[in-house]
């Protein structure tokens, strides 16, 4: 069995290959997204929220060092602290991190990893923003600390992509990862279970999909309803998950996934002041207890663990 958690998980991971803890700082880089400055549109994925999805992130006002050291205090009291070993994860998750003059990227992607304190640099991007300059800045800084790419992909299906205003074809995708493979980048991606219209089938398809390529890990994200954005004028016409309801997905998911992918993310926090549904997501301690609970009470579930430890 993986650990206590009964699947590959993030912190499991983390031990195994850092020996202990790391700690995530969200940076913001100050970026917008093609899908808002109006290259591709003006109003963003239909669920992205203003702060385009870097809600909990630090203020883009202030310079990479110091966004570091003030979320570094804001996380001060969870961190164990091992001296002398960078602890943390510098994070940029704020809207699309790649889509910028590489000039730019190199500064800024440079002064996080050289702070003493960050073990691996994290990017969040869109697969159809990873140019040739910038995957050759990606790989020359894969030499210096760890860096891992987190393609926002969400569905597989070109009907839900074109819902949600994605933006790009899934071969911008298949595309990005083969090219970040080839230079030794872990690839993380994004899933949102509960998206208009899809059912629990066509999320399997998305999961069995991202099985056979080549990716590193994967978060499994909770749609959250936020007020001001598109997916609102949704509320009346979409099905709304019940915590059981998505649990019962979520294991779905968890057993048609490779062993060997980590899962960085079996759920998600919304902006309290922000989030419309599903208001059962706020209690993230009963959502997680009740994961784990279910996970223990299926013999299946317990059977694909044995046959795989």
């Amino acid at each position: 069995m993986w650990n206590d958690k009964r699947y590959h998980s993030f912190d499991y991971y983390l031990k195994e290959q850092f020996h202990h803890r790391l700690y995530k700082l969200s940076i913001n880089g100050g970026m917008t997204c093609p899908n808002r400055d109006g290259t591709l549109g003006t109003r963003g994925c239909i669920f992205c929220s203003t702060g385009g999805s870097g809600d909990f992130a630090t203020s883009a006002h202030l310079s990479i060092t110091e966004q570091i050291e003030e979320a570094k205090a804001l996380i001060a009291h969870k961190v164990k602290e091992v001296p002398d070993t960078p602890q943390y994860i510098a994070y940029f998750q704020a809207f699309t991190n790649t889509y910028a003059p590489v000039s730019y990227l190199r500064e800024i992607f440079t002064e996080a990893l050289m702070h003493p304190d960050i073990a691996v640099l994290s990017i969040a991007t869109r697969p159809d923003c990873l140019g040739e300059e910038v995957l050759a800045l990606l790989d020359e800084l894969n030499q210096i600390k760890p860096i891992w790419i987190e393609l926002g992909l969400q569905t597989i299906h070109e009907d839900t992509a074109n819902r949600i205003r994605r933006g790009y074809p899934l071969s911008s995708y298949d595309t990005a990862v083969k090219n970040l493979r080839a230079i030794h980048i872990d690839v993380i991606v994004h899933l949102i279970i509960g998206l208009p219209y899809e059912t629990k089938e066509d999320i399997l398809h998305s999961i069995d999909y991202v099985n056979h390529s080549a990716i590193q890990g994967i978060k499994l994200q909770l749609l959250h309803v936020l007020k001001h954005t598109d997916l609102e004028t949704y509320l009346d016409s979409m099905h709304i998950l019940s915590l059981d309801e998505y649990v019962a997905i979520l294991i779905a998911c968890l057993e048609h996934l490779d062993q060997d992918i980590v899962i960085h993310r079996i759920t998600g926090d919304g902006p309290s002041d922000l989030l419309l549904a599903p208001l059962w997501s706020t209690n993230k301690k009963l959502v997680l207890n009740t994961i784990q609970h279910t996970m223990k009470t299926l013999d299946s579930w317990q059977g694909k663990l044995i046959g795989g430890t």
